[in-house]
């Protein structure tokens, strides 16, 4: 990030953009973004005969979107901060585009590896679309407009699924590449014709030194953390893999203190609003995470199990999907709270929303109904504090870094649930029941994962508690100069 002014951009279209279509085309961007993460959960099991390989290998086409998505994202939003954030998001999508084509072409592993990655570098639409917001909308909007497309991340995710079982079950499964090709193409021409550019510019000069010490430390720690449980927490690979990410990272952040331009501000980061946000974050990320292994696997395990459901796959994105429309309702109560109370209470209460909704898990497992219900009030939880991270951070970092810090914040979450990915394989690895000689995860190995998930979101309540209630800037609607922050009187 950079301390340099911010500075006006060029001239875009000398209508106004309407507020409602602005934020109605960022959110479905950021929806058909976040379709990604599930669209080819229903064709896992299938990839090795699919594609010819080893399982082993064919797990990497989500793995090298995970990878892909880490790097991509603090570095576009950076980039998106000096050179336009409307222009970076265009170029998301036409990676994402990209990489669905290939995919849709691919019949072997290395194509769709590719594929894959060029999908995973879209995943800075979101923060991007969080940043145009600040910059082009009226500050009465803000709330409702930032909540609504934060919680596009879990409403594309939880949508995504039934679509995707139900193409994979009825036709050739490279439709499913197809399909999200041509939304990729809907959503660059929406944003192409409604969405202004920003007004707000960093300048400065590009932290190339930087962007590749904070990929190479991110890959060692990702590729460590989510492949460790293959290669062996103990294997020589996984663990020098995990000192370099170390090693790596404090050498980044020894560079980055001393850059004139540094490509992730840490002495911003190192605001108490700031850094105990982006701390929340990442148990929210572990929190969300538990949901979304454990109600599958409950509703798939054969009913013998005596917790499992036995249902297609197809029911379980059923199942989910309502998650998704409660998240996207709650949007609009986080923004009402929001300004009521400020996002700092929004995000305290949406923490003990999610606490409870896996406390109820714990007891209400046993039928479909059961996990619709859990689902939804975990859902709703998440609308919350997805509606109030974002308000937070804009309120500490000045309009010129909003780009970067978006960015870095959702870099948090996706760490978080890398973390949970990694202890949950664990314990559901260890905690197994025996099933016709094969093992499979114990009912209490489920409760013990849906315990950790309450006790991740009642530590994102502590580490919130600490965020200090002070006044935060909202930005002005666009002028014909630099957009401005305004003082206002709510609490964050």
């Amino acid at each position: 990030m950079s301390d340099a002014l911010a500075q006006p951009a060029e001239a875009g279209s000398s209508t106004p953009p309407k507020p409602n279509a602005v934020v109605a085309v960022l959110a479905l961007a950021g929806i058909v973004v976040s379709l990604m993460q599930t669209l080819v959960i229903p064709i896992v099991p299938e990839l090795p005969k699919l594609l010819h390989a080893e399982p082993s290998d064919t797990a990497w086409a989500v793995t090298a979107t995970l990878l892909a998505a880490a790097v991509a994202t603090p570095v576009v939003g950076r980039l998106g901060d000096m050179f336009g954030k409307r222009r970076m998001l265009l170029l998301s999508i036409v990676l994402l585009v990209s990489g669905s084509v290939v995919c849709g072409l691919a019949h072997s592993l290395v194509p769709m590896i590719v594929g894959r990655a060029l999908q995973g570098l879209a995943a800075a639409v979101v923060p991007l679309g969080i940043s145009i917001m600040r910059d082009a909308l009226p500050a009465d909007r803000l709330a409702g407009s930032t909540a609504l497309m934060s919680a596009s991340l879990g409403v594309g995710g939880a949508l995504g699924l039934p679509s995707a079982a139900f193409i994979a079950d009825n036709w050739n499964w490279h439709i499913l590449f197809w399909v999200s090709a041509t939304l990729g193409v809907v959503a660059f021409v929406l944003v192409l014709l409604i969405v202004p550019e920003s007004k707000v510019r960093a300048g400065g000069r590009f932290d190339l030194v930087g962007s590749l010490g904070l990929s190479a430390g991110l890959l060692s720690l990702l590729l460590a953390v989510s492949k460790g449980g293959d290669w062996g927490w103990t294997s020589g690979t996984t663990l020098g893999l995990g000192t370099a990410a170390v090693v790596i990272l404090l050498a980044w952040g020894w560079w980055e203190l001393r850059s004139p331009q540094p490509l992730v501000d840490l002495r911003t980061t190192a605001k108490p609003q700031v850094l105990f946000t982006n701390l929340a974050s990442i148990a929210l990320g572990v929190s969300m995470f538990a949901m979304s292994l454990v109600l599958p696997q409950l509703l798939q395990l054969p009913e013998q199990t005596g917790y499992g459901l036995g249902k297609s796959m197809l029911t379980v994105g059923l199942v989910l999907a309502p998650q998704g429309l409660v998240m996207m309702a709650m949007s609009a109560v986080s923004a009402a709270l929001t300004k009521a109370k400020g996002p700092k209470i929004t995000l305290l209460i949406g923490t003990l929303i999610v606490a409870a909704g896996y406390g109820l898990n714990i007891v209400l497992m046993s039928e479909v109904w059961h996990l619709v219900l859990v689902s939804c009030i975990i859902g709703a939880g998440i609308g919350f504090t997805y509606g109030a991270l974002p308000a937070l951070i804009m309120g500490a970092v000045d309009p010129s870094q909003t780009g970067a810090a978006n960015s870095l914040n959702t870099l948090m979450r996706s760490l978080g649930t890398s973390f949970a990915s990694a202890i949950a394989g664990v314990i559901l690895a260890q905690m197994t029941t025996d099933f016709g000689g094969y093992a499979l995860p114990s009912e209490n190995g489920f409760k013990v994962v849906m315990v950790i998930g309450a006790g991740a979101a009642l530590l994102a309540f502590a580490v919130a508690t600490f965020i200090p209630r002070q006044r935060h800037a909202t930005p002005q609607p666009p002028s014909d100069g630099p957009t401005k922050p305004t003082e206002v009187g709510a609490k964050a």
